[in-house]
C-alpha cells in the first residue's frame, strides 16, 4: 500500500520500520519540527525525522496541517492509507479523509479506557493490571474512532512506564503491519467502541510529581513506576539546612508500618499512610540514578529520619 506516516517520539518509530520492512511504500513521512534541546539549544530533529532519513524517506514537519497549502499538499500523495502513531497534531477533517482508507492510529491502551496524552503512565498510576494497543480508524474526536484490532499485555510490579512503552511499541509495531495488510486484503472492519468505562489519560503534570506520603503506599508504588523514567516522581531529604530533591526511579509495595515520610529501616524503606514503599533507584538532583544501597552510602538516611 502507498501509506503516509505521521509519528514523531521514539514510541513511533518501531511502527515506522516495520512497515517498511513489510514492503509498504512510505511516500513521505510527517513529524513535528525540530526544536532546541540540550545544554547548547540546537535544533534537534524527531526520534521519526532521523529514521526516516536514514531510509531515504521524504520528510515533512509542518507546525499545523490546517493552511490549505498544506492540505492540498496531503491530499497530492494519492495515498491509500495514512498511519499515525503520537504524531502531536490535530488532523482537519480534510486530512482525514484524504486517503483512500482514511488514517489509522495505533493508541497505547485498550479503548475506551485512558484515551488521551498519556496512556501508558495514566495506566500504571491507576493500579491497572492490563493494558495493550490497538489500531483504530481516526475520527475528528479525541480517540473516539473504531477499533480494528488489538493486543493486550499484563502490568506487573515491575514494570515502569519505560519498560510499558517499549513492549507496547513493538506490539504495536507487529499489530500495524497485521491491519494494513488486513485492510489492504479487504473485507476487515472496525468495531464500534463501548460507550462505558470511558477514561482519560490527561497530560502529566508536576503537579503529578511530588510524592506524598501520607497516600496509601501501593499508591505511592503506582506513582513511582508511573513516571519512571521521566519526568520522574520525587521527594525532599534535608542536607546541611537545605532541601534536597530526589528522584524515585523504581520501587515496590511492602507490607510495614510507620508514620508517613519515615525512614524504617537501611534499604530505604519509606513509611506511608498504610504499607510501606522499599525504594529500589534514586536519582539526587544533578546527580546519575543509582541504587538504594549506593545512595545511601552518601546519603545517610537511618531509621527515624523523616523524608518530605
Amino acid at each position: 500500500m502507498r501509506l503516509a506516516f505521521m509519528g514523531s517520539p521514539e514510541f513511533a518509530v518501531p511502527s515506522l520500520k516495520a512497515l517498511i520492512e513489510a514492503g509498504h511504500e512510505i511516500a513521505c513521512v510527517y513529524t513535528q519540527p525540530p526544536r532546541p534541546a540540550g545544554r547548547g539549544k540546537k535544533l534537534r530533529n524527531t526520534p521519526v525525522h532521523d529514521a526516516a532519513l536514514a531510509e531515504g524517506i521524504e520528510v515533512r514537519h509542518p507546525k499545523s496541517l490546517k493552511p490549505d497549502e498544506e492540505k492540498q499538499a496531503f491530499a497530492a500523495l494519492d495515498l491509500d492509507a495514512a498511519v499515525v502513531v503520537a504524531y502531536g497534531l490535530i488532523l482537519p477533517r480534510a486530512v482525514l479523509d484524504a486517503p483512500k482508507h482514511g488514517c489509522i492510529n495505533i493508541h497505547g491502551s485498550i479503548l475506551p479506557r485512558w484515551r488521551g496524552a498519556a496512556p501508558m503512565q495514566r495506566a500504571i498510576m491507576a493500579g491497572d493490571q492490563m493494558t495493550g494497543v490497538q489500531t483504530m480508524q481516526m475520527e475528528a474526536g479525541l480517540d473516539t474512532g473504531p477499533v480494528y484490532m488489538s493486543r493486550t499485555t499484563p502490568i506487573t510490579a515491575e514494570d515502569t512506564a519505560g519498560s510499558l512503552h517499549d513492549r507496547l511499541a513493538e506490539l504495536g509495531a507487529e499489530l500495524i503491519v497485521t491491519t494494513m495488510e488486513a485492510i489492504g486484503r479487504g473485507g476487515l472492519q472496525p468495531t464500534p467502541q463501548s460507550e462505558d468505562g470511558v477514561t482519560y489519560a490527561s497530560k502529566l503534570s508536576s503537579a503529578d510529581t511530588r510524592i506524598d506520603w501520607s497516600e496509601p503506599g501501593q499508591v505511592v508504588d503506582w506513582q513511582i513506576r508511573g513516571l519512571s523514567p521521566f519526568p520522574g516522581a520525587w521527594f525532599e531529604i534535608e542536607q546541611n539546612g537545605a532541601p534536597v530533591r530526589v528522584k524515585a526511579l523504581m520501587s515496590e509495595y511492602v507490607e510495614a508500618s510507620g508514620e508517613p515520610g519515615a525512614v524504617l529501616d537501611g534499604a530505604l524503606t519509606i513509611a506511608c499512610q498504610d504499607g510501606a514503599v522499599r525504594l529500589i533507584r534514586v536519582q539526587k538532583a544533578g546527580k546519575s540514578p543509582v541504587s538504594a544501597e549506593d545512595f545511601l552510602r552518601g546519603n545517610p538516611l537511618k531509621p527515624g529520619d523523616h523524608v518530605r
